[in-house]
């Protein structure tokens, strides 16, 4: 297919990657500009001077932007979802927010574009590996539609419902793994106050109710405070805004997910911002508390 990818970040960069190595036919358009120029030296496809110009013949439209400022201005602002054929799939991996995806679909279906929201779980590693899990609003023909292209890359695809729920599933990914994080936390570094070995704790915990993937990946690297990997506090904090500001509005109630908020504000306060999220437990260290 004629794919037009607009964004080369840590993850948008490995995502294009997979689809031109399953043969599809690249355009790439980056805002910084030698980012793009960098993907093409690496990979089969062409870089594109603007979001216009990528998006005017192809079949398919994949974007993995920053927040939604960033979609507004990339979609709306430089006309690239104007410029977007009649009958083009668009699939948007960005986590933003549930309005704005809702928005965008009705501009898109306006103009004949089949438009989907569909963030992406796995970080950085997933995205590297092709191992993500794409979670994905919008309609469901459309869903389908989309995965195959979306395989090059993704583990699971799962079409969530309306325009909208795969940002809302992501919101609920996100609130999961703050407070599933702080608590892997607290129990490590409360074992390690103990004096008890904690490679023997986990071995004994890991298998049982205490079970989780951040217990598992995660438990050796925060022992030994390295937060060099995985997916950012800054990041982490954009999404849990997205979230609170959602439940503010539906009337859902996050007492955990908006404390750990405030302890990630802490860490960047501190110079952790681009610290791996599993670094609560550096928190508990820093500040004693």
């Amino acid at each position: 297919m004629r794919v037009a990818f607009l964004g080369l970040g840590v993850m948008g960069g490995p995502m294009a990657g997979h689809l031109a190595e399953a043969g599809h036919e690249l355009r790439v358009y980056n805002r910084t500009e030698s980012k793009a120029a960098d993907w093409c030296q690496r990979h089969t496809g062409t870089q594109a001077a603007s979001p216009r110009d990528a998006v005017s013949d192809a079949e398919a439209i994949l974007c993995c932007l920053g927040d939604d400022p960033d979609v507004i201005s990339v979609l709306i602002e430089q006309g690239a979802l104007e410029a977007a054929p009649r009958g083009a799939l668009w699939v948007d991996h960005t986590t933003g927010s549930a309005e704005l995806a809702r928005d965008l679909h009705a501009r898109a279906q306006a103009r004949g574009v089949r438009f989907l929201d569909a963030p992406v779980s796995g970080g950085q590693a997933g995205a590297e590996r092709g191992e993500l899990t794409v979670m994905v609003g919008g309609a469901a023909d459309h869903s389908r539609d989309a995965e195959g292209l979306l395989s090059a890359y993704a583990k699971q695809v799962r079409y969530i419902g309306p325009p909208g729920s795969g940002q809302l599933a992501k919101m609920v990914n996100q609130i999961c793994i703050a407070g599933v994080i702080q608590g892997v936390a607290e129990g490590l570094h409360f074992a390690r106050a103990a004096g008890l070995d904690a490679e023997r704790v986990v071995g004994a915990i890991s298998q049982g109710a205490a079970q989780s993937w951040q217990l598992e990946n995660r438990w050796e690297t925060m022992i030994a405070g390295d937060f060099d990997h995985g997916f950012a506090v800054e990041w982490m904090r954009k999404d849990l805004r997205i979230a609170l500001q959602e439940a503010r509005a539906s009337g859902a109630r996050l007492p955990v997910a908006s404390l750990v908020d405030q302890f990630y504000a802490e860490i960047e306060a501190a110079g952790g911002q681009r610290w791996d999220t599993s670094s609560v437990i550096a928190r508990l260290d820093l500040f004693g508390r």
